[in-house]
């Protein structure tokens, strides 16, 4: 039997911070620990060393972007946890913090945009296998700065379409089911999106996924 995922919680509201604890718990996930300050957070991550951390951005003891802060410590300190912020605030500057130079095991959602249980749930789980949970207004928030033309001008709206796709963390399967067409159509346009990114020389298809994510936020 598979290993339930193991979570740490960390928001300064006791009704959030257990609304989020029960929708994880009737999800099949063990939240091993609740806090509602980063400090605690950052010292829970490192006692329990869960799969995925879950913080707000605004948490004592100053009541800023400690939250944040201690989420990128986290992700620094413990390179294979996952950590996603579940906060009221899209900045597009944290989410560029967050990402870094990987987008894996990263998760930014919104708290309004969570509407149904089984949305925070499949974002752990996607978080807690190494793959992203990416809100679509953040990545909006983030394609809509002003930049230089680059590749990402090559690609055609439907790839375009694909890539935020990929940008929010769903498989090319999780893809073709949003889009309404079958998988092979889903990876003529991700094979598309890869040559006109100049990534068909990468390793391996999923660190390609990962560069032309990379690409599309942060050109």
């Amino acid at each position: 039997m598979e290993a339930a995922i193991r979570a740490v919680l960390g928001d300064d509201q006791p009704i959030v911070r257990e609304g989020v604890a029960m929708i994880l718990t009737r999800a099949g996930i063990n939240v091993v620990s609740a806090v509602d300050n980063a400090v605690d957070l950052v010292q829970a991550a490192a006692e329990h060393r869960p799969d995925v951390v879950i913080t707000d951005i605004q948490m004592p003891p100053d009541l800023a972007d400690d939250g944040l802060r201690a989420a990128l410590q986290i992700r620094d300190a413990h390179p294979g946890m996952g950590v996603i912020v579940l906060s009221q605030y899209l900045e597009a500057s944290y989410a560029l913090d967050l990402v870094g130079d990987n987008p894996c095991g990263v998760g930014y959602l919104l708290k309004e945009k969570v509407a149904k249980p089984e949305i925070l749930s499949d974002a752990v789980e996607r978080v807690a296998s190494g793959g992203s949970a990416l809100d679509s207004d953040v990545i909006a928030s983030l394609v809509g700065r002003k930049r230089a033309a680059g590749p990402l001008d090559q690609l055609t709206p439907k790839e375009r379409e694909v890539l935020a796709l990929m940008a929010e963390g769903h498989s090319n399967a999780g893809i073709a089911a949003k889009l309404v067409v079958t998988v092979p159509a889903i990876e003529r346009h991700v094979t598309g999106i890869f040559l006109k990114l100049g990534l068909q020389q990468a390793e391996s298809s999923q660190h390609r996924r990962v560069l032309a994510v990379l690409e599309y936020l942060k050109s």
